[in-house]
């Protein structure tokens, strides 16, 4: 799914990731509150109640939310052994927790390509992790509350009511509630049959349904979503057009040459672009469907079926006293994920962190974070160790892997996208990019890399090592210009081929 991060700079320091999540130019964002202070942190101890007045039979431990960070908390806690018995994990959604990415990728494959289905990527097999099904939180005496999301906190009474009247209690607290798509206004058409939204399960098994049918496949937004669901339809032999305001794929990372690279293979594939388009309205036919979607400019696109990818946004719900930031969005937090409220903690997309590397407050949308954030809140909260989270940033995607697909398409991005830009390889067979600040090396995109060389990359971007730019512009091959990063990692002054 889509993944990016938002970014606040406490001093002057140049906009790097931060562009990778601008303000929405499709949805008005609210603004947020922020300007708190982390009181000291001290768990939490269950106050002796009758067992009658809550819903909950698991009290220490509660955590809100049924997504990536939380099963990968779920498994921290297991690791420890304080889970049987102590944990509760309350979700709005019907499934145990899964490796949301599949939704835009894997399980969107069409019906005959081997597509992912549950249970096949329930949490934690994204890492290598066993297979949390719903059996696993029964065996490991994890309660958990399905389809009844959080609507009321109340801090004083360490308690929370849930949708359908549910009153919780909870020693510690992880907020782990994610982001929810960003939706074009009911007024122009953003809730007509036909068009869809991709944040959970149920979202992706409506989408499937209406692919069955569809003819003409119109995916509004040209970041990830878009990118990964075009690549799919494509599997389906949809006829698809890509339509975004910016004037190319991906600007908060991509540079303009790179992104170049893959709208080639996209059109080669027979996906249409329509850029520096921004949507006017949808309009139904005579169904109530969706038939077309009307441009700014007055333009027409027919469509059957439309996927809206434009951004998420952190869903607070009832969350908002625990202090928001007004930069990124999302619940503030310390290097260990704590609020300003004792004994509550947050993590991932929904959870404004400090990012120790590049010194500034962001809010990451990648299920990297959610789950190493996870893992290093739960260890927090349970050794009370003050080692800072300190994350290197990272994106991926994977397209076009089913089969009978021309080309299968993976790449990974490490660092920072700060400073000029060196581009090495023509995409066939791969391709990278790095950017320079000051010679030193900030980040790192390298597309169809070997199992070696992107295991390299998070080495050198963690390192940021200076780099003599003349002889990666010189390197002949992303091999070649690789072994140059290596090399400037290692301290050597001799080129390559010395």
């Amino acid at each position: 799914m889509a993944a990016s991060m938002v970014i606040s700079n406490s001093s002057a320091i140049k906009q790097g990731i931060s562009l990778f999540c601008p303000q929405s130019p499709f949805v008005k964002q609210s603004s947020c509150r922020s300007g708190m202070s982390f009181s000291s942190f001290r768990r939490r101890t269950i106050v002796t109640a009758s067992s009658a007045a809550f819903a909950n039979e698991n009290r220490e431990f509660v955590i809100v939310g049924g997504g990536n960070a939380a099963g990968y908390a779920a498994r921290t806690f297991v690791e420890h052994g304080l889970a049987d018995g102590r944990l509760c994990i309350v979700s709005k959604e019907a499934v145990a927790p899964y490796e949301r990415p599949a939704l835009t990728k894997a399980y969107l494959f069409p019906l005959d390509k081997k597509p992912a289905r549950l249970p096949g990527f329930h949490t934690c097999v994204g890492s290598g992790g066993e297979r949390q099904t719903p059996e696993w939180y029964e065996k490991q005496g994890i309660e958990v509350l399905y389809e009844d999301p959080v609507t009321t906190l109340d801090t004083e009474a360490q308690t929370l009511t849930t949708a359908s009247g549910k009153l919780l209690k909870y020693g510690s607290l992880i907020i782990a509630t994610g982001c929810t798509a960003a939706r074009l206004p009911e007024g122009i058409g953003g809730n007509l049959p036909g068009v869809h939204y991709i944040r959970d399960v149920a979202d992706a098994d409506m989408l499937i349904s209406s692919l069955k049918k569809a003819k003409k496949v119109v995916v509004i937004g040209g970041g990830y979503i878009g990118m990964e669901v075009a690549a799919a339809t494509v599997g389906w032999n949809l006829d698809t057009t890509v339509i975004f305001p910016d004037d190319h794929l991906m600007p908060r990372l991509f540079t303009a040459s790179l992104a170049r690279r893959y709208e080639d293979f996209y059109q080669e594939n027979g996906v249409k672009f329509l850029k520096g388009m921004m949507v006017d309205k949808l309009e139904a036919g005579s169904d109530g469907r969706v038939a077309v979607v009307r441009l700014k400019n007055g333009s027409l696109v027919e469509a059957d079926t439309v996927i809206v990818g434009i951004g998420a946004k952190p869903a607070i719900g009832p969350f908002e006293t625990l202090g928001l930031n007004n930069s990124v969005g999302g619940i503030q937090v310390d290097s260990q994920f704590r609020t300003s409220i004792p004994g509550i903690l947050s993590i991932g997309d929904v959870a404004a962190f400090p990012l120790k590397i590049y010194d500034r407050i962001v809010r990451v949308e990648h299920v990297d974070h959610a789950r190493k954030s996870a893992q290093h809140c739960v260890k927090a909260l349970l050794s009370i160790h003050t080692q800072p989270y300190d994350y290197l940033p990272y994106f991926y995607s994977r397209v076009f892997e089913y089969e009978g697909s021309s080309r299968k398409v993976w790449w990974q991005f490490f660092g920072d996208n700060v400073g000029e830009t060196i581009e090495v390889g023509g995409f066939d067979p791969k391709i990278a990019t790095f950017w320079l600040d000051s010679g030193r090396l900030k980040g790192v995109f390298l597309e169809s890399g070997s199992p070696e060389e992107f295991e390299f990359l998070p080495k050198l971007a963690r390192s940021q090592p200076v780099i003599d730019k003349a002889k990666l512009q010189s390197a002949t091959s992303v091999e070649a210009a690789l072994e140059v990063a290596k090399i400037s990692l290692l301290g050597k002054d001799e080129s390559p081929d010395d």
